[in-house]
């Protein structure tokens, strides 16, 4: 797993909090979304989902040379 807070450090660019909040629930929402919105669920939702978006951010920002 990407460790989130020692990748915005060493990046030149940091995502704002809300932002990044807001792109996790729209992930979870999915994900629920998918499935039905069938109740018990929610919070592995929300973890893959913040998972799946700080992989994302890692791999926009890497510096390439």
């Amino acid at each position: 797993m990407v460790d989130f807070n020692s990748v915005q450090k060493s990046n030149k660019k940091a995502i704002d909090k809300d932002k990044f909040q807001n792109m996790i629930a729209e992930r979870a929402y999915c994900k629920a979304e998918k499935r039905g919105f069938v109740v018990g669920h929610e919070r592995e939702d929300w973890l893959e989902a913040e998972s799946e978006i700080k992989n994302q951010y890692f791999y926009w920002f890497q510096d390439v040379e």
